[in-house]
């Protein structure tokens, strides 16, 4: 007798038929960005070593669209990015790591809006980390990451750098929530319905490792019920993430009932196996001496960063950027004096 097919058994086959499917695309992409590296060293040298003139590239265009019929991509102004491609890499040894794991759109928006090669380099490792979409990453251009990052490392108290010494590199000083569509003034449940409608979207903001454990989180201390904002997971940190949520400026006094809140996730719900819950107060605004001052003799491991409803200015931030660079590279030249 003939057994019927279960659709689990379909699901099964399904799910291989998917992943040979998304193995056969990034094997393309592989080929594709090691295919126009080597076309744009090719361009490159000899267009140094003064053999070619960039009117070649026009021929070289003409040429293969005339012997390779239904080749696409090789247009003029694609030559020269992959000219580009390679002067941005020249290092042989970078494309066969980082650069192959992303698709060659990514790397066309950070070639584009990249500055320095730190801030390339920076964006090429986020994006392969985190697997943002092209429209991602075009997204966290606009909200000026990595010069947010570079003026502003996170606010983290003693105990949490020692806890969780990778915990600088995960948490950010701001985060941008422009995606909520929130007026200038909002309440806290505002705040909180929001972010939990967008939750998505917030947890792309936070980070690949973030997971949702729950909003309001009860807990339960001496027979008295609380409520946290928000509680998080983080794979990488192996620790419970609580977010409290302040529609005004930071306080200190914030930072006891935070404090309060982690000790009862560690006593009575983190595992055993789980490492010390982190804290974070996101508030609408900071003073960031305020903080340091907060911070340096919390007995918790926690963080204060700012939330932003709108994208910053870019070209303020960058101009801020180019002043931090330039005053570090004048103490150096007087170092070496």
């Amino acid at each position: 007798m003939t057994s019927v097919p279960q659709t689990a058994d379909f699901a099964d086959i399904a799910r291989l038929v998917a992943a040979a499917r998304q193995q056969a695309v990034q094997t393309v992409n592989t080929l594709l960005v090691e295919l126009y590296w080597q076309i744009g060293e090719r361009i490159s040298r000899r267009i140094a070593a003064a053999e070619w003139g960039d009117g070649v590239v026009d021929e070289l265009a003409r040429y293969l669209a005339r012997t390779q019929p239904g080749l696409r991509g090789f247009t003029r102004a694609n030559l020269f990015r992959m000219r580009q491609f390679y002067e941005a890499y020249p290092d042989a040894q970078i494309v066969s790591a980082l650069l192959r794991q992303l698709p060659w759109t990514h790397h066309l928006i950070i070639l584009s809006q990249s500055k320095r090669a730190e801030e390339r380099e920076f964006y090429l490792r986020l994006a392969a980390q985190e697997k943002w979409s092209s429209r991602q990453l075009e997204r966290q251009f606009k909200a000026a990451l990595f010069e947010r990052t570079v003026l502003h490392p996170p606010k983290v108290s003693p105990l949490a750098r020692k806890t969780h010494p990778d915990v600088a590199g995960i948490f950010r000083d701001s985060y941008v929530v422009e995606f909520l569509d929130l007026p200038s003034s909002h309440a806290e449940a505002d705040l909180h319905r929001s972010l939990i409608a967008r939750l998505r979207d917030f947890l792309i903001e936070l980070g690949r490792d973030f997971c949702f454990v729950g909003s309001e989180f009860p807990l339960q201390v001496g027979g008295r019920d609380f409520a946290l904002d928000l509680l998080f997971f983080h794979r990488g940190l192996n620790s419970l993430v609580a977010i409290e949520l302040k529609v005004g400026r930071f306080e200190p006094e914030y930072l006891g009932k935070l404090d309060f809140y982690l000790e009862a996730l560690d006593r009575d719900v983190k595992k055993p196996h789980e490492r010390p819950a982190i804290g974070v107060l996101l508030c609408a605004s900071k003073d960031d001496e305020v903080v340091e001052y907060s911070l340096s003799r919390s007995t918790s491991p926690a963080l204060i960063a700012e939330y932003q409803t709108q994208l910053p200015d870019k070209a303020l931030l960058r101009a801020k950027l180019h002043e931090f660079y330039l005053q570090n590279t004048q103490e150096e030249d007087s170092s070496s004096d």
